[in-house]
């Protein structure tokens, strides 16, 4: 999961050598630039996959200085995603003006120019203007015709994940997890949720508030980070979008999520509809279409919910930034249980993940 806020800290220190030594040569082809060494380093909170920075330098005009971030990938990471197809798709979209253009790179991260836009908030994903932007920007997104195969990743990721899971797993964590019986329940949902009809598009996988940023002069809306991106059902892309909303990563307990939050009936549908007709075409059989896609997202929401949970135990394993990725998990985990009954109309819940569900589903801050 992505990035992103600010919080001043010069902390240069955590720059390796080499990567310092690319910033100066970056910054003293630029002329405004009083001093390509007077780089300033201000980690930026929120990110729970990568370390990111942003690095300013001093010019010449007062009160103005030169941005760019720094990307640092967490330890461990190549479990979740192939660097180089990450790398792909940010160049890919780069060229499209679909997000900032990469500057640099190094062995275990890259330089990327530095968005003059500001990154939403928990609270801006429920704003009704800033979401009819994100609806209308998502649908563009989707329709990016990538290079490469156009095929489903949803099913084949979780698989892949599971079985790291399991291998990194002691066999207690396996069996309070219930990982056991996950790979049942993947098959389950593939089964389920697979439909001829669905629509397929580039999926960012990932769409959470701090990997959106929005020009507050133009009201344009840019999505950034893809290491997640791929092919998938469009109901899922938006589904992970609704689940999203239980989450504000800026808290003291930035792992706790409230499923209250969750987007009621009246939300979803506005924001279907506006996706649906943000190309200007309204189609022929549109309220169909729009109550087929509501079901769909809200199935699709089981998914979302296998997707992260099985990326925060591997995380545990993995990652070093702190956050607690055991507990994320485990809420992730309990919504799918919860919710899978009404959904697909089937139990098969374990039955302490059901009492523990019941105590704290709609967990807080």
């Amino acid at each position: 999961m992505g990035a992103a806020s600010h919080s001043i800290d010069n902390k240069g220190d955590h720059l390796p050598r080499e990567v310092k030594e690319i910033l100066q040569s970056l910054a003293s082809d630029w002329e405004d630039v009083l001093d390509s060494r007077a780089l300033q380093v201000i980690p930026l909170k929120g990110a729970m996959t990568n370390e990111v920075f942003q690095i300013k330098w001093p010019t010449r005009t007062e009160k103005v200085s030169r941005k760019v971030l720094v990307r640092i990938y967490g330890e461990g990471v190549e479990v979740f995603f192939d660097r180089d197809d990450e790398i792909r798709t940010f160049e890919f979209m780069s060229k499209h003006g679909q997000g900032p253009r990469l500057l640099g790179r190094f062995p275990n991260g890259r330089i990327e120019e530095f968005i003059h836009a500001r990154t939403l908030s928990a609270s801006d994903l429920r704003d009704p203007e800033i979401s009819a932007l994100i609806a209308a920007r998502m649908r563009e997104f989707n329709e990016l015709d990538m290079p490469g195969p156009k095929k489903v990743y949803l099913w084949d990721r979780l698989r892949n994940w599971l079985n790291a899971a399991m291998t990194l797993c002691p066999p207690e964590e396996v069996k309070a997890f219930h990982l056991d019986v996950i790979k049942e329940e993947i098959s389950l949902l593939e089964k389920e949720l697979t439909r001829d009809y669905q629509r397929i598009g580039f999926c960012h996988n990932d769409l959470q508030y701090g990997n959106i940023m929005i020009d507050e002069e133009t009201k344009s809306i840019t999505i950034i980070d893809y290491e997640y991106a791929s092919y998938n059902p469009v109901a899922y892309d938006i589904a992970n979008h609704f689940c999203e909303m239980a989450a504000d990563y800026h808290t003291e307990t930035p792992h706790i999520l409230d499923f209250c939050k969750y987007p009621g009936l009246e939300e979803r549908l506005r924001f279907l509809h506006l996706y649906l007709n943000s190309s200007g075409n309204e189609p022929s059989n549109a309220e169909s279409e729009l109550d087929q896609l509501l079901q769909d997202v809200e199935k699709y929401t089981l998914a979302s919910h296998l997707v992260w949970g099985l990326w925060g135990i591997i995380s545990e394993h993995v990652n070093e930034i702190d956050f607690d990725y055991k507990e994320y998990a485990r809420q992730r985990f309990e919504q799918y249980w919860l919710r899978k009954p009404d959904l697909l109309g089937s139990s098969g819940i374990p039955s302490d993940c059901l009492a523990k569900g019941k105590k704290t589903s709609t967990n807080g801050k």
